[in-house]
């Protein structure tokens, strides 16, 4: 068995995407959210306020998933405002064991 194929087990993440938020994000319970958007989709990552007034979100698991939360990023939480999204994906790392949120 070749050993560096892709795993087709769940447990193993296909990619990595970091969604930066741009918009009212902040204060209007958008973290908490997007922590249990994520956890429904069943995704592994974090999600954290920047001092810029961003949010980040990186999240891991299958790609389709990772696109189902693109999404609900681009709308947020009642009381957000999104005014945009930039997406980066990544090879995934394997670094997280559940979807949290980074006080």
């Amino acid at each position: 068995m070749d050993e560096s194929a892709p795993r087709a087990c769940g447990s193993s993440p296909t990619a990595r995407l970091r969604i930066l938020v741009r918009g009212r994000v902040q204060g209007v319970w958008y973290r908490a959210s997007a922590r249990e958007a994520a956890r429904g989709l069943g995704l592994t990552g974090a999600v954290r306020n920047l001092f810029s007034g961003e949010v980040e979100i990186i999240a891991e698991g299958p790609r389709n998933r990772l696109e189902a939360l693109a999404v609900w990023a681009r709308r947020g939480p009642d009381g957000a405002r999104v005014d945009g999204i930039e997406k980066e994906w990544s090879t995934p790392t394997g670094a997280f064991a559940e979807f949290t949120i980074v006080r």
